[in-house]
């Protein structure tokens, strides 16, 4: 039963990975298929709002802090980062470039979220330390990545039939803008990876997922609405058209915010950060394989090896970051064992009772 307990983690960790993998897939059909992204977030946010919202104010009720309109405010500031603005340029990114290339960006946000928490304190570097120097080589490597990434695109490394790139090449036509797409993806990066810092303040002052999440998707779905209809005044692009749209809202909202979510959580909870972080490169490696021989994707050599830099980097980072946590407990642990030993000990004074019938 024991055994079974510690493989809970990796099996849920590989079901979020996959459902994130086929969010990706789903998301680049749906936006091929002509859908407006602002669209597709607003009603992803509002599904997700639907679903989470009630968990949180029934789950939470007895334990949940006043809500005030300083939090309210920092709600609706990550709501802007994490949620709306944040989604559009992955979409963007993922529309103009391809669902496994994305998945290498995705990557690059546990190591871009390290380079912005230096400079607020959240994060330190001894480099002194193995652990310090594994981490400035890591992010170093991941920088190369994605350099690469942008700079080479290379050769494509699959041949598929003539009349399938005709097809695809008639379906996408001007889409296929790889440099928009390349830079709407570091500006993803970057707003999703600030994210993370903002989202540590948030929780110290209102520590209840459920209901932070249900509040910042509810924002998000306004501001995505709000900023729609002020860039597009047509309301024909609000109308869901076919059983893929449908099916990309739902799933995405319930499964990509929803469950993913929660279970991100729990595996946190249970085996902390770094190693949920380290499963990310799954995302780009089960979208390759959706992506590649059912849809036809094509791949090239500037995206695998910028993608094995980034994966390499993150996997440094992650070594480095996890080493610094267990030498800071062995520290501890031999702090506490020298202050034991320096207390002085407690003396023990025996009391002979002397009888007066043998003197």
């Amino acid at each position: 039963m024991k055994t079974c307990d510690e493989w809970k983690p990796f099996i849920a960790m590989i079901a979020i990975d996959f459902s994130f993998a086929a969010v990706n897939i789903l998301l680049k059909q749906v936006l091929e298929e002509g859908m407006n992204h602002l669209v597709f977030i607003t009603y992803r946010l509002s599904i997700a709002t639907i679903f989470v919202a009630p968990i949180g104010y029934f789950w939470e009720r007895n334990g949940r802090p006043r809500l005030t309109f300083r939090i309210l405010c920092y709600l609706f500031l990550s709501a802007i980062v994490g949620a709306s603005v944040t989604q559009y340029f992955f979409l963007l990114g993922i529309q103009y470039t391809s669902a496994t290339f994305a998945c290498a960006f995705i990557n690059m946000v546990p190591v871009v979220t390290f380079m912005i928490a230096l400079p607020f304190g959240l994060e330190s570097v001894n480099i002194k330390c193995n652990s310090g120097r594994a981490k400035i080589l890591g992010s170093l490597v991941c920088i190369g990545g994605a350099l690469l990434l942008t700079l080479y695109k290379g050769t494509p490394l699959f041949n598929f039939s003539q009349h399938e790139s005709a097809v695809k090449l008639a379906s996408t036509g001007t889409k296929e803008r790889w440099t928009t797409g390349v830079i709407a993806l570091v500006l993803g990066t970057l707003f999703w990876s600030s994210w993370f810092i903002l989202q540590s303040k948030i929780s110290k002052r209102y520590p209840c997922q459920y209901s932070s999440t249900g509040i910042m998707t509810f924002f998000g779905a306004i501001q995505s609405a709000v900023i729609c209809l002020f860039t597009n005044r047509n309301l024909s692009i609000w109308v869901i058209k076919g059983k893929l749209q449908i099916i990309a809202i739902l799933y995405a909202g319930i499964i990509g915010s929803g469950f993913c979510f929660v279970g991100m959580s729990w595996c946190v909870k249970k085996r902390g950060p770094v190693f949920t972080a380290a499963f990310s490169p799954l995302v780009q490696i089960m979208a390759a394989m959706i992506d590649i021989p059912v849809l036809h994707e094509q791949l090239h050599l500037g995206s695998v090896m910028g993608s094995i830099l980034v994966i390499m980097g993150l996997y440094i980072l992650l070594w480095g970051k996890s080493k610094e946590m267990h030498d800071s407990v062995i520290k501890l642990v031999q702090e506490a064992e020298e202050t034991k030993e320096q207390e002085p000990q407690p003396q023990i004074l025996l009391r002979v009772s002397c009888d007066s019938r043998f003197h």
